[in-house]
């Protein structure tokens, strides 16, 4: 800490985690959108499943950590903020449905522009520019008029909400979610079956762990110079288009470190597969399509406070008010961007 900066260390935090998550979206299939499309439309659940795996290992690896002194998730802003359910139905449907219309997540554009395809390094560019003229740029005084925020007064968290109101520790709530999250993963024989996906299912949820406890010790380190964060793809992508544009606007971070440690991953797992290659978008509408998806996911996924995966896996980690409601809503708005594109849903 005395000779390099905390933002720089944050960054290598976020790197290594990035770099384990872009290897298990390439090597394992871990995606938002394509378990739902596996699971609905092509009756395959192994993606979706695997979702249990990281999930269940990212809540119980949090909440071990925070008992042994290594993490405070509470310090994360899934907590800090008092939680707004409008702000999380709203921005989570809005994300969900543009996640649909992109036909990827921020994360799962960053995959793919891993692997080659110059069509998502628009949606990541897009994704990035409108999250920061919803969070700072022109329309930011609407949305904290529609969606104002305010410091929370405690923990904003089931497994710490049920704590301070039965005197249990945070974790015997937290090993019950998760050992539930994780059980309903495995038990499909199908992707027990499939020990490598497994493996980096197992391998992205502690990847989450590693961020949050990683940026805890700065937090503490730094006396609040570095806040607590893991995984998310929102506002992280505009913040390293900015930093990647200037060098100096807020300098390294941690979400410099993430968004690359992605990027570097996916490159590398598509490598290893053989699937690298570049692609470009042939057909124009498609183009347009994807565009005002990113938009609408930069715009929603500020809203929420986090996307599919800072909201569904970061915030889900640390048991956040936030998180279930969020999801859900993002799956709900994906699925019926989804049943458009599909039925062949043409707008007047």
């Amino acid at each position: 800490m005395e000779t390099i900066p905390p933002g720089v260390l944050a960054a290598l935090a976020g790197l290594m985690g990035g770099l384990v998550l872009g290897l298990a979206a390439r090597l394992g299939d871990f995606c938002t959108l394509g378990a739902l499309e596996s699971a609905v439309y092509g009756a395959d659940q192994r993606r979706l499943r695997l979702w249990g795996v990281v999930l269940g290992v990212a809540i119980i690896g949090t909440f071990v950590a925070e008992a042994l002194g290594l993490a405070d998730p509470t310090a994360a802003f899934y907590h800090t903020i008092a939680w707004s359910p409008a702000a999380s139905i709203v921005g989570g449907l809005i994300f969900g449905y543009g996640m649909a219309m992109a036909g990827n997540c921020g994360f799962g554009a960053l995959v793919r522009f891993g692997g080659g395809d110059l069509r998502s390094l628009v949606v990541v560019v897009v994704i990035g520019i409108f999250a920061f003229v919803t969070l700072s740029g022109p329309i930011a005084a609407l949305r904290t008029a529609l969606f104002p925020q305010a410091d929370a007064t405690g923990p904003q968290g089931i497994a710490h909400w049920l704590s301070a109101r039965t005197g249990l520790p945070p974790l015997a709530f937290a090993l019950v979610v998760g050992l539930a999250v994780l059980g309903w993963g495995l038990s499909h024989a199908p992707l027990r079956q499939a020990r490598a996906k497994v493996a980096w299912g197992v391998a992205a949820g502690l990847s989450v762990v590693w961020c949050l406890v990683a940026t805890s010790w700065l937090y503490e380190a730094s006396f609040g110079e570095i806040g607590v964060e893991g995984p998310s793809f929102t506002a992280p992508l505009g913040r390293t288009i900015i930093f990647f544009m200037t060098s100096t606007a807020g300098g390294v971070t941690f979400s410099v470190g993430i968004v690359s440690g992605v990027l570097l991953g996916a490159f590398a797992g598509s490598s290893i597969r053989g699937l690298f290659r570049w692609e470009a978008c042939e057909d124009p509408r498609e183009l347009g399509r994807q565009v005002s998806g990113a938009a609408l996911m930069g715009i929603g996924g500020t809203l929420a406070l986090g996307c599919s995966v800072g909201q569904g896996v970061t915030a889900m980690a640390t048991l956040a008010f936030s998180a279930p409601v969020t999801l859900a809503a993002i799956v709900a708005g994906g699925m019926f961007g989804l049943r458009q594109l599909i039925g062949g849903y043409q707008p007047d």
